[in-house]
């Protein structure tokens, strides 16, 4: 497979040849590296949130929107299907490096494919997949925009230079914070079947979809809502290889956590992601085709939680 940065990379040019389409602001920073500003300051949008989810995957993945319902009111969907769930969603859309720094404050969390290129997770082992390029894309997920420390801490964990560090960023509160988060359905689905011990080279193919949750600038209730999107509407499904007795235990209706909205999950954790149990973060609902096989079907979505959560009013 070609280098997955370097797949990246590709988009994040498009994403500045068309930066005012889109409305992201790209800038370099002294350190040359370069900042994309997709929903801090910049008010991005929905097609910004579909190429970002794109950049997440290393072009790996289709992405795209469709209208659906929630509780009978109209609301956009993201759907999220790939043939290379593995490294796609795994080696590079999952969201698994910690950016926290105390001087100057900044905290953050990164996906995308310059994990590749450290492969310190488990996930890369189980996987068999480690990058080689001298160009690196992170997105980073945080409410301030980073800064050369951000960028050379990126640059030396992933062994390139400064100038061929890409950082697209976006707030949870954004457009484009709820786009991408209602693109990882599947990611959770198939990360979930890895944490349960199932070999991720067996999962042929992922099919995501998850509503789009309305936009609050408040931090809080933007990670409540984009979450209870994914854990109470979120429907996966996903193509295997090989049978598993633990198929059950995917979706979020598995958890003790289910019914509970996330933003009181969150509060109960101190509102530190990590303090989170890991199996909280799962789709509603889950289809799982055994090729030659079984097709079984778990979960249940919970629209009256999401009408409750949007704040829809009807």
């Amino acid at each position: 497979m070609e280098s997955i940065n370097r797949m990246a990379v590709e988009l994040v040019d498009e994403a500045i040849d068309f930066a005012d389409e889109l409305r992201v602001v790209p800038y370099e920073l002294d350190s040359g590296a370069t900042v994309l500003d997709f929903g801090v300051d910049a008010e991005g949008g929905v097609e910004a949130g579909l190429l970002l989810a794109e950049i997440q995957t290393a072009g790996l993945a289709t992405v795209q929107t469709r209208m659906d319902e929630v509780a009978g009111a109209p609301i956009p969907h993201v759907e999220l299907q790939t043939d290379h769930p593995a490294v796609a969603v795994l080696c590079s859309q999952k969201a698994g490096w910690e950016l926290t720094f105390e001087d100057p404050e900044f905290d953050g969390l990164g996906s995308g494919p310059a994990r590749a290129l450290v492969g310190e997770e488990d996930e890369f082992q189980a996987v068999g997949y480690y990058d080689e390029f001298d160009l690196t894309v992170l997105a980073v997920e945080a409410i301030d925009l980073p800064d050369d420390n951000v960028a050379e801490h990126v640059a030396e964990t992933a062994g390139v230079e400064p100038s061929g560090v890409f950082l697209p960023t976006f707030a949870s509160g954004s457009t484009v914070g709820s786009v991408t988060t209602a693109a990882r359905a599947a990611e959770l689905a198939v990360f979930r079947l890895f944490e349960l011990g199932y070999d991720p080279r067996d999962i042929l193919s992922a099919f995501g979809s998850a509503p789009l949750a309305p936009v609050s600038y408040d931090e809080g209730v933007a990670m409540g809502r984009t979450n209870d999107a994914l854990a109470y509407g979120g429907e996966v499904h996903l193509t295997v290889a090989e049978e598993f007795d633990e198929f059950d235990r995917v979706p979020s209706t598995a958890r003790e956590e289910y019914g509970k909205p996330f933003e009181q999950i969150f509060d109960d954790a101190g509102w530190d992601f990590y303090d989170v149990p890991a199996e909280v973060f799962a789709p509603a609902k889950v289809t799982i085709d055994v090729v030659n096989g079984p097709t079984h079907v778990f979960g249940e979505t919970d629209e009256e939680l999401l009408a409750e959560s949007f704040d829809l009013r009807t």
